[in-house]
């Protein structure tokens, strides 16, 4: 064989050598894969499993345990490791405020009423519940209803103008204000897209002191509701209970011959 035959030959089987040797071994190796994502960190809380009305009394068929992510609870949820016999001390329990279905279930949003009436079990602590006659014409032609928010007005005869003049003369006055109402005749919560309620009694929330109010009140005339706006009834507290008279004592004001008087409960 011819020299130059023999340098061409071995000049490929280099090249086919170095071939095989980037075929095989020289390639870049693949990038590692990124490793999987850590499992979400979940817990079970405590929710409600169809709607839950004002003054229903709690079963174990309306709440149950469902898996939430940890990071999305609140504070106030009720969680199975923290309160694993939960639903067995909500049986029994009344609803104080509606709860949605799927929506976890909070202590402000029920009271154990075991051993209580439901109308005491959902009075804040210090409130007393106090009940007075109404019609239509005293209560906004029947438009208020339950967690409205009303003023209530004392209509009467102004004795001692009547007495100077000898004519009828009648007065009337807000004695109190932005008080909450808490049921028309035993209806607690509007239901079933009902949006009159047309009692005899409305049963109001008042303190101590406004409830001497309303007594005194009573019977000096006639009572009427006035209902507020949304917007004019957000104070957290009632009005009409701090103000100084009313600190002094329960009363109200009777003008007799040009001289003011107040009349107490105490």
């Amino acid at each position: 064989m011819k020299p130059a035959r023999l340098i061409v030959l071995g000049v490929a089987l280099a090249a086919g050598g170095v071939a095989a040797y980037l075929a095989s071994g020289g390639r870049q190796a693949e990038a590692p894969k990124a490793p999987p994502p850590p499992p979400l960190a979940t817990v079970d809380v405590l929710i409600a499993k169809s709607d839950l009305d004002t003054g229903q009394v709690v079963s174990d068929k309306d709440i149950a345990w469902q898996t939430w992510p940890a990071a999305s609870t609140g504070s106030n949820f009720i969680k199975k490791p923290d309160r694993p016999d939960a639903i067995k001390d909500f049986v029994g329990a009344i609803v104080r405020s509606p709860v949605m279905a799927g929506e976890p279930i909070r202590d402000s949003k029920v009271v154990n009423g075991k051993g209580g009436g439901f109308m005491a079990a959902i009075l804040p602590h210090g409130m007393r519940a106090i009940s007075l006659d109404i019609a239509p014409d005293t209560s906004a032609g029947g438009f208020i209803l339950p967690n409205d928010h009303v003023d209530v007005l004392l209509t009467r005869h102004d004795k001692a103008a009547e007495k100077i003049s000898g004519l009828e003369k009648l007065i009337s006055e807000t004695v109190l204000r932005n008080v909450r109402v808490l049921a028309v005749d035993q209806t607690v919560g509007e239901k079933d897209g009902q949006k009159v309620v047309i009692g005899k009694t409305a049963t109001i929330e008042l303190d101590p002191h406004q409830a001497e109010t309303l007594a005194l009140s009573r019977q000096l005339g006639t009572l009427s509701l006035t209902l507020r706006s949304l917007l004019d009834s957000q104070s957290p507290t009632p009005e009409g209970g701090d103000n100084q008279e009313e600190k002094a004592g329960a009363g109200i004001n009777t003008v007799r011959y040009g001289v003011s008087t107040q009349s107490t409960t105490r």
